[in-house]
């Protein structure tokens, strides 16, 4: 075998020279009409409508390259590669057995029908290691022992089983991109076959095979196959579970939801959704037996094949598509050509799926899933807020669906931390069948809520004491303030706004008028309580020409809290927008109301996605006044009348019931606490008292 040596460090330039193959994201559809033109192909896969092939590239080296084939078998939707084929300067290369493609052999993959493709690395001295590509550019880190012989024996989705011949054991593991997975086995050989995470083995006694579930780690299933002897070779495909007795033995296929079993050819085979096909050496063709009806028909032609020098051609020139697909094969004119089986397919399903938590920091992490279908879809995955109002929407298609979610919208925009909840649906695009699944994600790291300084979305409450200790009141979201964190050394006289981030990082900060008219940006704490030494930046002076200062949310639409302040000596409000680079624009004079008694910023009263201000006047009528998104506010609207006489203290304290809406705090002269929660359209329910005893406050923001 002549092998040609490749320095590692110019696998990049082969890899460029191949042209579309290294492009790591999806590239724009191939035109191609089938069939799928090669120089060659030494080894051919064919799994959840993913066609892997080792053959020449413009680069003059060879390449595992990956198509993406639509569900028809018509069209070449991506082109991509799963490895360089050629020797390395080291010597390490990949596998290689004797075929009909030429002395140089050819490449035995197995293609998991999620796009991951396996097979052996060998390197100068004859170890082999199983070698699984998850994308173009990256493989799994899953720990494989050193070993000759290796074959793979099954894969389906993220588990795998192989042989190696020098150890005389069977290894079953997983490919988890992303988390640790603990499923290894280590057995003695024996038939298996892997489906989802459900390893079939054979049982003790003729025919009897068993179920054992790879994550729960225990044996689920036993089931009696009919097979009059010790099952030598097993293919389990959904409902259709393949049986041989040996190469030449009786073969079968159990039907696992009738209860029966089937007789089949016996000879070498690959099973698909219903049907199996088989090598006809003697008359040069690839033979199809239907038995989706519960009955084997008679075999019937589908390809032209020649007989060939090698006995078992399976993979290496032939392939079948078990995730409810076609059939693919090696044609005289170097050609891989595609033939639907014409088998109707079982029902759209999920044979597995890896859902993440139910909690996402979109500062650290994605929330990433996957699920493994039986056949090839069209997928859509839905975020919606607590609202019902769709976030971010991710569609794909393929036999295998990979979502991950980093918090933002389909704007680009982080969306508001809190709770959200998915939905994912799946239509089959061959066949019939709908998979629907959903469930709910926590969000923090992305953007706060209104008066949100904890980072989960629910409003705190701000108080200042006496004794100077400026402490944040948190909420489980239960409508009360259930415990609190206190910075202390605020001097009498401190005025604090809680805004949000002016800046990059996600986190909320405070604005602390000082008593001498100083106005500071304290860097956000993500929760921590703020004391006067904390990292803080001046704003100005002058601020004690303004008897109201208050966040209302974003005014201007640019997805930034902005700050509202009056003029005592005017009554004129003035907007001064949010840079989003820690500082505030210069003042816009937008309204004039000198009257109010209370001017509150409420932040989204409305689900607009714009802030909001409520307004009390002198006869206790409370208005508000909704956002615009242009730095205005829209004419007052009345919410209640005879409103608010003994109340001191008015906070729009954001969502503290945690159902998503921004709602109402307020302090009487007695110092008992009521909260009136919002109703997401613009007003409020009847108030509830939460809390007593809060007199002795001297500010609560």
């Amino acid at each position: 075998m002549t092998w040609r040596v490749f320095a590692r460090s110019l696998v990049g330039l082969a890899a460029l020279a191949a042209g579309s193959l290294t492009t790591a994201t999806p590239v724009s559809a191939d035109t191609t009409p089938m069939p799928v033109q090669t120089d060659g192909v030494w080894g051919v896969d064919y799994a959840g409508g993913f066609l892997t092939t080792v053959e020449n590239t413009p680069s003059g080296y060879q390449w595992v390259i990956g198509r993406r084939i639509s569900a028809d078998g018509s069209t070449v939707l991506e082109k991509t590669s799963r490895g360089y084929a050629e020797t390395y300067a080291g010597g390490d290369h990949v596998e290689r057995v004797p075929c009909d493609a030429g002395a140089e052999g050819c490449v035995p993959m197995r293609s998991l029908g999620n796009t991951f493709v396996g097979y052996f690395m060998e390197d100068a001295v004859g170890k082999q290691v199983a070698q699984l590509y998850m994308t173009e550019s990256s493989l799994s880190g899953t720990e494989e022992p050193a070993v000759t012989g290796g074959r793979f024996v099954d894969a389906t989705g993220r588990f795998y089983v192989y042989n190696a011949a020098s150890t005389g054991k069977q290894y079953v593991d997983s490919v988890n991109p992303y988390f640790y997975e603990d499923v290894r086995l280590t057995r003695s050989i024996t038939a298996a076959s892997v489906w989802g995470s459900t390893l079939w083995t054979p049982g003790s006694g003729n025919g009897v095979v068993t179920a054992y579930n790879l994550e729960t780690k225990k044996t689920v299933q036993t089931v009696a196959t009919g097979a009059p002897c010790t099952v030598k070779e097993l293919q389990v495909v959904g409902r259709w579970m393949y049986w041989n007795c040996g190469p030449t033995g009786a073969a079968g296929v159990y039907d696992r939801t009738a209860k029966k079993n089937i007789t089949v050819p016996s000879g070498p085979a690959l099973v698909g959704d219903g049907y199996l096909v088989q090598h006809d050496r003697g008359a040069g063709k690839l033979m199809l037996t239907d038995y989706h009806s519960g009955t084997s028909a008679a075999a019937r032609a589908i390809a032209d094949l020649p007989a060939g020098n090698t006995a078992d051609q399976r993979r290496l020139s032939w392939s079948v598509d078990k995730f409810g697909g076609d059939i693919a094969y090696v044609d005289q004119d170097k050609a891989v050509r595609i033939v639907q089986s014409g088998v109707p397919s079982q029902p759209l399903g999920a044979i597995e799926s890896e859902v993440d938590d139910t909690y996402l920091d979109a500062k650290d992490n994605f929330w990433n899933s996957t699920w493994q279908l039986n056949k090839q879809a069209a997928w859509t995955f839905t975020v919606k807020d607590s609202a019902g109002r769709a976030v971010r929407t991710l569609t794909g298609t393929g036999a295998d669906i990979d979502v991950a979610w980093d918090g933002k919208t389909d704007a680009g925009t982080y969306a508001y931390n809190g709770g959200f909840t998915w939905a994912l649906t799946a239509k089959a695009t061959e066949g019939s069948g709908t998979y629907t699944t959903s469930g709910t994600i926590g969000l923090n790291g992305g953007r706060q809520g209104h008066h949100d300084q904890g980072g989960y979305s629910y409003g705190e409450l701000v108080t200042l004491n006496s004794s100077g200790a400026l402490a944040l009141n948190y909420t489980k979201g239960k409508g009360t303030f259930d415990w609190k964190a206190s910075g202390s050394g605020w001097p009498a006289g401190t005025v604090a706004v809680p805004f949000g981030d002016m800046g990059t990082d996600r986190c909320a900060e405070m604005l602390v008028k000082m008593p001498n008219g100083e106005l500071r940006r304290y860097a956000g704490r993500c929760g921590a309580a703020y004391t006067p030494s904390n990292s803080h930046t001046s704003l100005g002076t002058g601020w004690n020409a303004y008897n109201v200062l208050t966040a209302p949310g974003d005014l201007t639409g640019d997805g930034r809290t902005d700050l509202l302040a009056r003029k005592t000596s005017t009554g004129d409000i003035y907007l001064f927008a949010n840079n989003g680079a820690g500082k505030l624009k210069a003042g816009v004079k937008i309204r004039t109301w000198p009257t109010y008694k209370k001017i509150v910023g409420a932040g989204d009263l409305t689900g607009d996605g714009f802030g909001d201000v409520l307004a009390l006047d002198k006869a206790g009528t409370l208005w508000r006044y909704d956002g615009t998104g242009t730095g205005q506010v829209k004419e007052r609207v009345k919410v209640f009348s005879n409103w608010g006489a003994t109340y001191n203290a008015v906070v729009g304290a954001g969502d503290i019931t945690g159902d998503g809406k921004n709602d109402l705090v307020a302090r009487d002269t007695a110092g008992n606490l009521y909260r009136q929660t919002g109703n997401g359209k613009g007003s409020f329910a009847a108030r509830v008292k939460i809390a007593t005893g809060w007199q002795g406050y001297k500010g609560i923001f």
